[in-house]
Parts: structure tokens; C-alpha cells; sequence
């Protein structure tokens, strides 16, 4: 047998839910080194696979079964039927005791979260549960991707493994912006409410300071140069006063003002040749608060 052609098989059920995908993810994602060409497996809810019935042809060197199985990684045991844990609960706790900086990785811990309070059904606690605006979260789309005609097992934890990595990715820079805004945002009075300022390459700062409660938010890319300002939807401020006065002063960054008032952009992802803004951003603040 050749043994390069050896690897490990991950064991979940069919038409994997949240859970099992997350479970999953994290195995093949935080021990990479041993499983992120780990093979998958699915069977029925419950049912595990014997290492004397798979196929010879490839060597298998150890099976892990997860939210099925009645074994390490599963939750449907008597004993264990009404903890508040799951599949990806179990499985991230495993992994933190190998990989003891895990246990510090605030956006894992929170998307594990995440995860088991809907796989305990704990949506139906939410504030307005019966909004619509649920139907677009994670755990709705992957029951969706199951209800489509060319569904399999393997394209719902495909489609689930990467909304994974997205909303990881989306914590992270949360967590990160946080932190970000407690060390160095600045912050200034405003006729209206407050205003805070920030210098970094972190484009939440914007929206997480917003539902911080802050009037008005600009954040200036500390490697780039380009500023984005942007007003809370329900303030008094148009900043159509302070694009007229920007340009006054600034006759070399691209400056974009949106309609509504509450947007002044000087960069953008969607916008590829935005020239960045000489003014810093102690000049900024300095005009806004001149205005507002």
C-alpha cells in the first residue's frame, strides 16, 4: 500500500445543517496540518461507518465522525441530549486544548456560538423572531441550498464551508475594529451628537462606530491615504457642506458625494481610481467641526 496516498476521512450526516458543517470546517480549517485533505463522508443521522467497509483502494488512517456516530464529536446521546453544546462546540474544544491559542480567538468562539445557539433553535428568542430579515442568515440559506433540485451532500458543505469562512472573516475584522476604536479613535463633540475618528486600513471601524452610537465616523486608510466619512442614517447632518468645503481646499483627491447626504467618500472598493486626499486627519476634524 503506498502510503502517501494515506489520509484521514471526516464522517457527517446527509444533507449536512449548520452544525455538521461547522464542525467540519473547523477540523479541516484549524488542523490543517492533518485534515484539510481530510476525505468526507455522509451517512444517515446517527449511523457511523466501519473501517472494514470502505474502499481498499485508498488507505484511510483514522475516521472522525461528527454530529453523528454517538461518538466524541456528537451530541444526541441521552446524556448529553440537553447540554448546551453541539457538534462544533465539541469540536472546538478539542482543538483549543492542542492548539491552546484557539481558546483566545475571539471571532471562533463567537461563530461557535452562533452555532449552537441555532442549532439549539434559539432564533425563536430573537427580537422580532418571525422578521423576514432572517431569511437571509447562514443557517436559512444552507436548508435552502438542500431544497434545490441539483442539491447533493457535498455541494451543501461546500456552499456552507465558505459562508464559514466569510462570517470568520467578517468577525474577525469586527473584534479587530473594536479593539481599533477603544486604542485610537478619536473622539470630538458635534452640535448633534458625537463624532469619532480613526486612522486605519479596517473598513468596519465605519459601521461598528455607527452602531456605537457615534453621529458621524471618518476613517482615514493609514497605508493608502483615502478617507471615508459617513453620517448615521437618522442624524441631522448632510455633508454636502463639508464635500463644497473639501473641495474648496483639497484640488487633488477624488472626492465623491453621495446624495443622501450622509456618505463623503474619498475611496472605495468599487472605485479603482480614486486619487487619496492630502488632508490628514486632524484637518478633517477641524472642518467638521467648524460645520457641525
Amino acid at each position: 500500500m503506498n502510503r502517501s496516498k494515506s489520509r484521514s476521512l471526516i464522517v457527517t450526516h446527509h444533507a449536512p445543517d449548520l452544525d455538521a458543517i461547522s464542525a467540519v470546517w473547523l477540523l479541516k480549517r484549524f488542523d490543517a496540518r492533518r485534515l484539510a485533505n481530510a476525505k468526507v463522508a455522509f451517512v444517515n443521522p446517527g449511523d457511523r461507518i466501519d473501517p472494514t467497509n470502505l474502499d481498499q483502494t485508498e488507505e484511510i488512517n483514522e475516521i472522525i465522525h461528527v454530529d453523528t456516530g454517538l461518538g466524541k464529536f456528537d451530541h444526541h446521546q441521552e446524556e448529553r441530549a440537553k447540554a448546551n453544546i453541539c457538534a462544533a462546540s465539541l469540536v472546538l474544544a478539542d482543538l483549543s486544548e492542542r492548539y491552546p491559542d484557539l481558546s483566545h480567538d475571539d471571532a471562533l468562539i463567537s461563530l461557535v456560538k452562533f452555532v449552537n445557539e441555532i442549532d439549539h433553535f434559539g432564533e425563536i428568542f430573537w427580537p422580532e423572531a418571525d422578521s423576514d430579515r432572517y431569511a437571509f442568515m447562514i443557517h436559512e440559506l444552507i436548508q435552502a441550498v438542500e431544497a434545490k433540485s441539483e442539491h447533493n451532500d457535498e455541494s451543501q458543505l461546500h456552499f456552507g464551508m465558505q459562508c464559514l469562512d466569510s462570517a470568520y472573516t467578517v468577525l474577525r475584522n469586527r473584534f479587530s475594529a473594536r479593539r481599533i476604536i477603544n486604542q485610537k479613535g478619536i473622539i470630538f463633540s458635534l452640535k448633534h451628537g458625537q463624532g469619532m475618528a480613526v486612522e486605519t486600513g479596517n473598513d468596519s471601524v465605519i459601521k461598528l462606530a455607527q452602531k456605537m452610537g457615534y453621529t458621524l465616523v471618518v476613517r482615514k486608510d493609514e497605508e493608502r491615504g483615502n478617507v471615508r466619512i459617513k453620517a448615521r442614517p437618522d442624524s441631522r447632518i448632510d455633508l454636502k457642506a463639508l464635500y463644497l468645503r473639501v473641495k474648496q481646499i483639497d484640488q487633488r483627491g477624488t472626492w465623491f458625494y453621495h446624495y443622501s447626504g450622509k456618505m463623503l467618500l474619498n475611496g472605495s472598493s468599487k472605485h479603482r481610481n480614486q486619487i487619496a486626499t492630502p488632508l490628514n486627519l486632524k484637518e478633517i476634524i477641524r472642518l467638521i467641526k467648524e460645520l457641525y
